[in-house]
Parts: structure tokens; sequence; C-alpha cells
């Protein structure tokens, strides 16, 4: 897990949010891991500039004692004096394109230019083709943040822009759910146990949930909401990206090739959304929020009925789940097995379902049919967890941004969305963009609109028992 080549990372965004939170302190983890390369340089950017690159530095280690515990003054200060700051714009950027020259030269010739975009989709294009132009991205690895595009037209017209600059294999579309351990271990759970991969077809499973409520609201985010909405948000990348490990075919290898390729059949057989199987909805009060339209009808909340038409899945209804301001906040794939033919007198039991939380602490939860203890023959229900972290190796996790940054420096494309994956996912969503449902508003702290919760049947939605029901 370390690179050993010299690595110039281009930032833009680099005052934003997401730097301050994620990708600075996921550098500094890096480093303090040992594993950067002993060489590189970090040159952030952005149309506005701070007052020097000192200011620049002392935001960045403001931003760190805020994410990071127990922070290494040593590793700190080695990180800031790598750090530098260069304004820039898509109509402007010959001094940006300078000062990569000139650093990649003091750098050494085998020196890597990896190009991070955390901008807004509208600015994305634009900077992009001023990468090109400018020369920025020859041979460079290029990291591309979600939503990619905002329909299934303006996507290819993204790609097509990329694609003059960078080749595919040099293109990182980052989600960072991906990222995240719990769901890698989707695939070991998965592939490494026959007890449950034998299983993990229609014969035996009844339905599959994908649940990613969320207790916060816009957080001062209204703007971009507005111009993104839950679907585009959540829905056609982290949940669909989730269903994709979920539901494929078991891969040859566990490479960028053949993981990626399997992933992208799951995508290949699912059904468009059908907009009757679909529930948008809209906390209350959402309009009241700053850089929100007071008659917006932007969806802050989705729930859909997916199908995945192949011979391991067909006809099993995946249900996704996920929106602002709900009851709790969770990751969750429930899955429903089908009660075989019961000889026990009474009612016939409820169905198996495992249950994989894909939090910082991942763990399972499995609820089965036991003999209720006595002397009559009766069934009782079992609910049992199972800790997916082995304990004595909890502190070698790394977290999303981390590991995927990492998997950037070493050219790694595993964990990143492939061209024709994320083509086809606006193919499956691009339904409800043309004759989107009807947005229902729904309370804070609820569970959505009450036809949300009616949309898997009379089971309703799961949720493990000791992180609330919805």
């Amino acid at each position: 897990m370390t690179a050993s080549d010299p690595v110039v990372l281009v930032l833009f965004g680099a005052r934003g949010d997401l730097a301050r939170r994620m990708l600075f302190p996921s550098l500094y983890r890096l480093a303090a891991a040992g594993r950067l390369p002993d060489e590189y340089a970090v040159i952030g950017s952005g149309r506005s500039s701070p007052d020097s690159v000192e200011e620049f530095r002392d935001s960045v280690r403001a931003g760190l004692a805020d994410s990071v515990d127990d922070l290494d003054d040593a590793i700190v200060q080695k990180l800031l004096q790598r750090l530098t700051f260069q304004s820039s714009s898509a109509d402007d950027g010959a001094d940006l394109a300078d000062i990569v020259r000139r650093t990649r030269e003091e750098l050494g010739p085998d020196a890597e230019t990896l190009i991070y975009l955390s901008v807004p989709p509208t600015a994305m294009e634009p900077m992009i083709a001023m990468l090109g132009r400018e020369g920025i991205a020859d041979g460079a690895r290029l990291v591309v943040e979600k939503p990619f595009g905002t329909d299934l037209q303006s996507s290819r017209s993204l790609q097509e822009t990329i694609t003059s600059v960078a080749d595919e294999d040099h293109i990182y579309r980052i989600d960072h759910f991906l990222g995240k351990e719990a769901v890698q271990n989707i695939l070991a759970l998965r592939f490494a146990n026959g007890l449950f991969e034998p299983a993990w077809d229609a014969t035996h499973i009844e339905s599959v949930q994908i649940d990613v409520p969320e207790t916060l609201g816009l957080e001062g985010r209204g703007s971009f909401y507005e111009a993104t909405g839950c679907l585009r948000d959540m829905v056609s990348t982290h949940l669909c990206q989730v269903l994709g490990f979920v539901a494929m075919e078991p891969p040859a290898t566990l490479d960028a090739a053949d993981l990626r390729e399997a992933k992208a059949a799951v995508f290949a057989a699912m059904r468009p959304l059908d907009p009757s199987r679909v529930v948008f909805g809209q906390f209350d009060g959402y309009t009241d929020e700053d850089g929100v339209d007071d008659d917006s009808q932007v969806e802050t909340f989705v729930a859909a009925e997916v199908f995945v038409d192949n011979d391991r899945w067909r006809d099993v209804p995946f249900y996704l789940r996920t929106g602002k301001a709900l009851a709790d906040k969770r990751r969750t794939v429930t899955l429903t097995f089908r009660t075989p033919p019961s000889p026990f007198p009474g009612d016939p039991p409820a169905p198996d379902e495992l249950a994989l939380d894909l939090t910082d602490d991942p763990f399972a939860t499995l609820d089965v049919n036991v003999k209720r203890p006595g002397p009559d023959i009766a069934i009782d229900r079992l609910h049992t967890r199972l800790e997916l972290a082995p304990s004595e190796h909890a502190g070698d996790s790394l977290a999303a941004y981390e590991r995927l940054l990492l998997d950037v420096i070493r050219g790694d494309q595993t964990l990143f969305a492939r061209s024709d994956e994320v083509d086809r996912l606006w193919q499956v969503c691009q339904p409800l963009l043309d004759d989107p449902p009807p947005v229902k508003s729904y309370e804070k702290g609820s569970w959505g609109p009450e036809s949300a919760l009616q949309l898997p049947g009379p089971r309703g939605w799961h949720l493990p028992d000791d992180g609330g029901e919805g």
C-alpha cells in the first residue's frame, strides 16, 4: 500500500468544504501512515485566491484540527510545506500551467500529475477544456467528482470533453461509497463464504433493500440541492454503485478490469426505472432554506423499485431509499430470503433476513427462526449480530477518501466508475427526469411520504433492531 513515484496533486476546489473535511485530512492520514511518496507537492487552485500562501496553509491547518484527533505537529508541518496555491479559471489557466510545469521539473522526470476536480457540475466541462488547452492534463490522472452530468445528454457531453483531454485509463470517476471498507466487505461476505454465495440469487432471495436515510437537512447546501436533487446526488451514484456490488456475478479476479466488468454487467441488465414505482418527497420547510426557490419541486427523498433482468435476479425487487431530514442515519443492505415450506404448526415462519450495516464500524445482523425452549415444538425469532471488522485489524482500515486518493496515486482504477457504467445508469434513471413522479411532502424526522413506506409491500422497510425501524 505504498507509492514511490513523485506526485504533483493539483486540487481544484482546494478552499471548499470537501477539501477541508475530507481531502486534506485524508492526505494527512496517508502521510502519517507513510503511504505517500517521499517526494510530492500539492497545488491548490480555484477562482478565489487567498491573500497569501501562508493564509492558505493556515486554513488547511485549521481544517485538520477540526477533523483529526491528536494531530502530529511534525507531520502537519511537513504536509503544509508541500502546499501552495495558484488561482485559475476556465478562461485563464496559464499561471497554473506554469507552476505545474515547474513543480514537475523540480520533482524529476518520473513525477506523475494528478488533477482532482472538486467543482460544481456546471463548471466541470469548462475547467476540463482549460486543462486540455493549457496542456496541464497531458499524461495526467484526472479525478472527477460526481454527479457525472445531470442527465444522459449532459453526461455524454461531459464524457466527450473528458476523453478529449485524457484516455479512459487515466480517468478516475470518484464515488466515495466504493471507498468504504464496509462496501468492499460485501465482496468478501459473498465470494469468500460458502454459506452465502450459493444462496445469493432469485431462487433463495425474495427481495433486497438498500437503505441510506440521513437525519441531516441541507446544512447550507440549498443552491447545490436545487441544481442536483436527491436522485442525482444519491440514487444514480451511491445507491446504484452499492447495488452493483450486491448483484454482480462472481468476477474472475478482483482486479480493475474484471471487477468493473462484472459491475457494468449488472447495470446493463437493469430495467429503466418506472416512475409509477418511484416516490419523490420533499421535507417540510425545504423551500424556506437559503438558496431554494419558494415554489421548488426538487426532491429531497427518493424510494424506488429496481429490477435486474438476468438469470440470477430476474423478478427480485431491489428497493432503494434515501433522503434528507429522516428519522435515522443508516447505511444498510438487507437481503430477505424466501421461506421454505414449513411442517411447523401455526402461521408460516417469518423469512430469514441478513442485514449488512455499511458504517465505519461495519456489522451484520441475522434474523432466523429457532425452536422456542419448552415442551412444545414452536418457532421463535432469533436476532444475532456479527462484527465484520476483526478487532486485531481495526486500526488498519482507511477512510473512504483516504483509500481512493491512495488508489489514484497507485494508478488503481478498481473502485472507480467506468464510462459505460455512468452512461447506462443515466439511461436507467432518465425516465424519472423525463416524467418525474409528483413530489410529496413529509415531516422532518419521519420516514418519508406514506406511499414510500408502502412501496416494499406489507413487510415494509427493514433496519436492524439496534438501529431503528422504518
